[in-house]
């Protein structure tokens, strides 16, 4: 029999740890379906998601515990002093461990090291060593130690002290952008939830937050040139609920959060479509002068800028300008899609002069493949959410666009729209792209997804998660989980160990962990779940 390149892979970095315990069909009954097999005991390093480039146990292990002290080297480095402090606290918790954090590289313990010359680290690549005499994790930059400690946060027991195995991981991105969208638009949620997602999303190594902040059915952060958007365009959601909005304060809390944990905040303001709140604050931001009523339906296309006055560009420069201000990071999200009351004209003359205002204020823009039907600005980023039956001639103007010089983010909603239902029998989301099962949100490639696009020209991968069904904090979590590992994997691991054989073994495996964190997630029937 002839095995499958990935499949070989695959099999070749599970046959350099310790077998697993295992399980035969003939042991379940013919009869058995994905899933009714008992759990696979792997071991620690075969459990390791995303997959790591080069994992191989070897040796005797390091006692993980009441001595255990973190060193953060001895370069004296405050952000790797950081690193050291973070982890220590996500370790204290499950552990019930002192962990102090100290100075200088010598004794054992966990050991934090930047090493400029680190081979194939890269900007957020890792080595983990563990001995005897502890754990070294080595990076060129603070970002990669932040890594390689959520890595071995996964080599740990769920919960108190125990040993990490001996061996060796050496790991670096496939992709540069692996994000995670969350719409708090259609529903508003608390800047508390936001960074509890943010939390669960760093340590799978998920390096970019995109934050909906403006829709139809609500605006959602302060902007002090247009007090209104937020006070009463954002008094609004889906079904007729208060709304809300942050504060400048509050949005800065959750970039910080963010960037502490090596996640950027992408913020969207979306236009020219999708605006009926600004709409409704301000009525001269509509061409017959009237505001419009709160939107508390799910109905997309209807509501438009006035692209023909100049007010509106004075409107997205001050908005635009103080969302820039706030945010540190390169890029800034224009929306640009489902514009269906705007003219193709308009349109493309709308985006030419909105991304002139993002350049401006010192950003990349960022744009739903739409764009690609205008003019995209010199290194526009494009964000596609076409699924399989998305027509022929738009998914070519993406392909073009990107020999053009625009990068690609992958987000095709019949794989990676964490709002489309697993099955019929779903409660929260919707199903316009189809069902979403777990295996279906995996098992593709980004680098070979679309037509005409070159691996070189995928940025990375997103799972949006749009709200208009989900209105609660479980909501949320069932829907992303467990597909949001998927992305995960998706973005982070080489393309050889792509094999979901392999992934529904190790994302069984993350189970525990799930539980211990008290993230609701969906039990997959095709997936052993431990």
């Amino acid at each position: 029999m002839r095995v499958p390149r990935r499949m070989l892979a695959a099999l070749l970095v599970l046959a350099a740890v310790p077998a697993a315990a295992s399980c035969s069909s003939a042991a379940r009954g013919d009869d058995a379906r994905p899933g009714d097999e008992p759990p696979v005991a792997l071991a620690p390093y075969q459990r390791l998601l995303p997959a790591p480039v080069s994992a191989r146990a070897g040796g005797p292990g390091y006692a993980f515990g009441p001595g255990t002290v973190i060193r953060t080297g001895p370069t004296g480095d405050e952000e790797v002093r950081k690193v050291g402090e973070l982890l220590a606290e996500q370790l204290r918790g499950p552990s019930g461990l002192p962990l102090p954090v100290v100075d200088g590289a010598d004794g054992d313990g966990i050991r934090l090291r930047i090493d400029e010359k680190a081979e194939g680290a890269g900007e957020e690549g890792y080595r983990l060593e563990s001995g005897p005499g502890g754990v070294t994790l080595t990076a060129r930059t603070p970002a990669g130690l932040f890594h390689a400690g959520q890595t071995l946060r996964q080599l740990l027991p769920v919960s108190g002290p125990g040993m990490v195995p001996g061996g060796t991981v050496t790991d670096a991105p496939r992709f540069a952008y692996r994000g995670a969208m969350v719409d708090v638009a259609r529903h508003f949620f608390p800047v508390e939830q936001v960074k509890r997602y943010v939390d669960q999303l760093a340590q799978y190594k998920v390096n970019t937050l995109h934050v909906h902040l403006t829709d139809d059915q609500g605006w959602r952060i302060a902007i002090d040139s247009w007090p209104r958007l937020a006070e009463h365009g954002g008094a609004s959601e889906v079904g007729g609920g208060p709304g809300g909005h942050w504060t400048k304060d509050e949005y800065r809390d959750l970039v910080a959060y963010a960037a502490e944990r090596y996640v950027d905040v992408v913020p969207e303001i979306d236009m020219p479509g999708h605006v009926n709140a600004a709409q409704a604050a301000y009525a001269e931001l509509n061409c017959d002068g009237k505001a419009r009523e709160h939107y508390t339906g799910i109905k997309v296309g209807f509501s438009s800028l006035c692209v023909a006055k100049e007010r509106t560009y004075e409107f997205i420069d001050q908005v635009l300008g103080e969302i820039a201000e706030l945010t540190p990071g390169t890029y800034l999200h224009i929306g640009g899609d489902e514009a269906h009351s705007t003219p193709a004209a308009d349109y493309a003359a709308f985006m030419e002069r909105a991304q002139a205002v993002v350049a401006k204020h010192g950003k990349t823009v960022v744009a739903w493949h739409q764009l690609a039907t205008a003019r995209p600005a010199p290194g526009a980023v494009l964000q596609y959410w076409g699924h399989d039956r998305t027509a022929a001639a738009e998914k070519a103007a993406v392909s073009a666009a990107a020999k053009a010089g625009s990068p690609v983010i992958l987000s095709p909603a019949d794989r990676l729209y964490l709002d489309m239902k697993y099955d019929k029998e779903t409660k929260p989301g919707l199903a316009w792209a189809g069902y979403v099962p777990v295996r279906r949100a995996y098992d593709w490639d980004p680098g070979a997804y679309l037509t005409g696009l070159p691996e070189s020209a995928v940025l990375g991968v997103e799972a949006p998660l749009w709200t208009e069904n989900v209105a609660t904090r479980g909501d949320w979590e069932q829907m992303a989980f467990p597909r949001v590992l998927g992305l995960a994997e998706l973005g982070w691991s080489p393309a050889a160990t792509h094999d979901w054989t392999a992934y529904r073994l190790r994302l069984a495996a993350q189970a525990p962990r799930l539980d211990a964190q008290d993230i609701t997630y969906f039990r997959a029937p095709d997936v052993p779940w431990q």
